[in-house]
């Protein structure tokens, strides 16, 4: 019996003793319906004739009582956790944002922080952020590498030139003014485009504030629709340097990371996609300059 493994000592004796001789009800048509099955007349009887052999005594109803309310204990408890910490992921979620919007020194790194934190809080690994291992790694970084070509040749192609026609405006690459024919700052861009990039800002956009906004919003479609949709408006705004269509072109570029995310059920996905993306453009800028739109 259920209820008699989760008491101990005296109780568990006693519960036991109750429930075979004094079943409830649902454990009395459980019976029935197992014995008739059997077609035996005789057995059908003798199932009829337990569930009236113990009559609703005081004695009976307090101990049933009492069995009631310590098997809800679990339950109550398991409630209040839940909730506490589902008002924890909308704490974190809140800062996070708070973060990106302020641009508190590097809101990345920021970030990382608060995810490790919360992590050693909840005593779980990176695995619970989307790191999962997949069964043909090499396949896969095929994949995402023609992916992501496409995506740029898409970018380039269709994305920037209807912005910059629609807006007027062309997006702001001053930060990468001198690479253009500068190896050792292609290189220096190349490494924080792997680290600081693809594995730090996938991990926070990608992994973290999804998983936090599924916790207070659920698992489901809209929970996670939902997170991808907030984490890629932090993602975006978090390139602000880059003007309005920098800001509209990397939101575009999060919600392609977070497609191939779950296409591939694994957070490397993200990160590789991100690394591919990044290096194509940088190489590209290191040898042609800056490239607005194909037309």
């Amino acid at each position: 019996m259920i209820i008699g493994r989760q008491l101990s000592g005296p109780w568990s004796r006693t519960v036991m003793r109750y429930r075979r001789f004094c079943p409830t009800p649902s454990e009395t048509r459980s019976r029935q319906q197992r014995w008739e099955t059997t077609r035996s007349p005789w057995l059908t009887a003798r199932a009829l004739s337990m569930g009236n052999t113990c009559q609703p005594t005081s004695g009976n109803l307090n101990a049933e009582a009492m069995i009631e309310n310590r098997a809800d204990g679990p339950t109550l408890r398991t409630s209040r956790s839940r909730t506490i910490w589902t008002i924890l992921a909308v704490i974190e979620v809140l800062l996070a944002a708070t973060a990106v919007i302020l641009d508190l020194l590097i809101p990345t790194i920021v970030i990382l922080v608060l995810a490790t934190i919360s992590l050693a809080i909840r005593r779980t690994g990176p695995a619970s952020l989307g790191f999962h291992r997949v069964p043909r790694p090499g396949q896969m970084i095929i994949s995402v590498f023609m992916l992501a070509i496409a995506w740029t040749v898409i970018q380039f192609s269709l994305t920037l030139p209807i912005l910059n026609h629609l807006t007027g405006q062309r997006q702001n690459l001053n930060q990468f003014a001198g690479l253009q024919g500068n190896r050792g700052m292609l290189l220096i861009f190349l490494a924080l485009t792997w680290t600081l990039a693809a594995v730090g800002e996938e991990t926070v956009y990608r992994g973290y504030i999804p998983t936090r906004t599924g916790e207070v919003f659920g698992q489901q479609r809209a929970g996670i629709v939902l997170g991808v949709a907030v984490s890629s408006a932090l993602f975006a705004l978090a390139h602000t340097e880059q003007g309005m269509i920098g800001v509209i072109v990397t939101f575009l570029d999060a919600l392609f990371f977070s497609a191939l995310r779950w296409r591939f059920r694994t957070l490397w996905a993200a990160v590789l996609a991100h690394g591919f993306n990044n290096t194509i453009g940088l190489v590209t800028f290191y040898f042609v300059g800056p490239i607005y739109g194909l037309w």
